[in-house]
């Protein structure tokens, strides 16, 4: 039968019943993938071994995520939810016998993170291209806000959490936890009713046919193109400053481990507080005007971070505390912007190709920017990523392509989903 979006009444019990169970099986998944990291690192501590690891964790979701974004559209997102959670389940109760018997390579552990990688990226994409039939448009940036809140919490629990499981559970033990979290979550989508956009144009198109309606759909749309543009260039530098920030506390602020684990919880910390503001905000009435307002805060506290004297570590510190509150704000609102803007039987292909080509200008940014520290110094990357930053939000501002996004009619088919149970 036919439903329009979701209304006040109907959506938050849903929705939030399901975030939960994705929630836990998040939770989960950090746990076996800090223990799996962990134990590479005392069998092998080999730097190879592990560089080979996380890639078997994010080229799948970088190069496929087009591809997958593609499969999401084209089918049954809550389908598409249970099959990627029992997936990854199944390859974790493999992996759990192989650590039971004691006959683990670690071979096995690099194709059990690409199976889990290829699946997460079904999970992400149809969980995220599922949110817009799920929450009323005006609520959206609220559940932005909350997802940023989750993951900066998961991000300060983890770790302590995964390591403390370690010392008293064996490695199967901890897959163990994240095999119940992944059985929760599937159990939670099995009951819940997830409506689906009309693709009744669809049904005559080939797979091939639908992936080029995704690039064309994006590059039809200027402001779309602007944005993702925005996003590309966020990740060059970001990216690479997360990775010198260890050298900046040692070399800069001549800190050690102390003043680097200060300088993350407060980093996670701001994370929670900004996604809470924004869950209980909403941002303003535009949430494209708040997400430009907030890279430009971004940007200038990145800058301040850079221009920190080596003697105020506390200034450094308070800066990158606010450059963690306004991050969630920020990515939030943009999230938003988008959900709102763009066709829900697109949204699968458009936000993977937005993060497939976000994500491909990382180890570009990390290649330039080592030398460039090395050269100049740690702080001149900080004050080129905060400047570049803050004049993209100010200048966002006079492009009408951005500003308007929220005002553009989606293209493709109506807002009219079929609820399937």
């Amino acid at each position: 039968m036919q439903t329009t979006q979701p209304t006040s009444n109907n959506w938050a019990v849903r929705f939030y019943t399901l975030w939960t169970g994705q929630a836990f099986s998040l939770l989960g998944s950090q746990l076996v993938q800090f223990a799996i990291i962990w134990y590479l690192t005392q069998k092998t501590n080999s730097a190879t071994t592990l560089a080979i690891a996380s890639m078997m964790g994010l080229l799948p979701q970088v190069l496929l995520s087009p591809f997958i974004g593609t499969w999401v559209d084209r089918g049954n997102r809550r389908v598409l939810l249970i099959a990627a959670d029992t997936t990854v389940a199944l390859a974790t109760i493999v992996l759990a016998l192989l650590f039971a018997f004691d006959i683990v390579q670690t071979w096995h552990i690099y194709v059990a993170l690409f199976i889990r990688a290829v699946a997460g990226g079904f999970h992400q994409s149809a969980f995220g291209a599922s949110v817009v039939l799920l929450v009323p448009k005006e609520h959206l940036a609220r559940v932005q806000g909350f997802n940023q809140a989750l993951h900066g919490g998961l991000n300060i629990i983890s770790a302590p959490l995964g390591a403390f499981l370690l010392s008293v559970l064996p490695m199967q033990g901890i897959m163990a936890v994240d095999i119940g979290t992944a059985i929760l979550a599937v159990s939670i989508v099995f009951f819940t009713v997830i409506p689906q956009p009309d693709r009744s144009a669809q049904k005559q198109m080939t797979f091939w046919q639908d992936f080029i309606a995704g690039f064309r759909y994006i590059s039809a749309w200027r402001g779309l193109v602007i944005l993702l543009a925005m996003v590309m260039v966020i990740n060059f530098f970001y990216t690479a400053a997360e990775s010198l920030t260890p050298l900046l506390i040692a070399k800069h602020f001549k800190g050690g481990a102390q003043e680097l684990g200060w300088w993350q919880a407060f980093f996670a910390s701001g994370t929670i507080l900004g996604g809470i503001i924004l869950g209980a905000w909403g941002g303003f009435k535009r949430k494209i005007v708040t997400a430009q307002t907030g890279l430009i805060f971004m940007g200038l506290s990145t800058v301040v971070i850079g221009l920190a004297p080596d003697h105020l570590f506390w200034l450094g510190l308070a800066a990158n505390t606010l450059t963690g509150l306004v991050m969630p704000i920020t990515n939030g609102s943009y999230g938003a912007t988008l959900q709102t803007s763009i066709a829900p039987e697109m949204q699968g292909r458009v936000f993977a190709f937005i993060f497939s080509a976000a994500m491909l200008v990382s180890p570009l940014g990390l290649m330039i920017a080592g030398p460039i520290a090395d050269a100049f110094g740690i702080q001149l990357w900080f004050w080129i990523a905060g400047g570049v930053c803050a004049l993209m939000g100010a200048f966002g501002f006079l492009l009408p392509e951005v500003m308007g996004m929220e005002n553009k009619k989606t293209e493709g088919s109506p807002h009219v989903v079929t609820e399937l149970s």
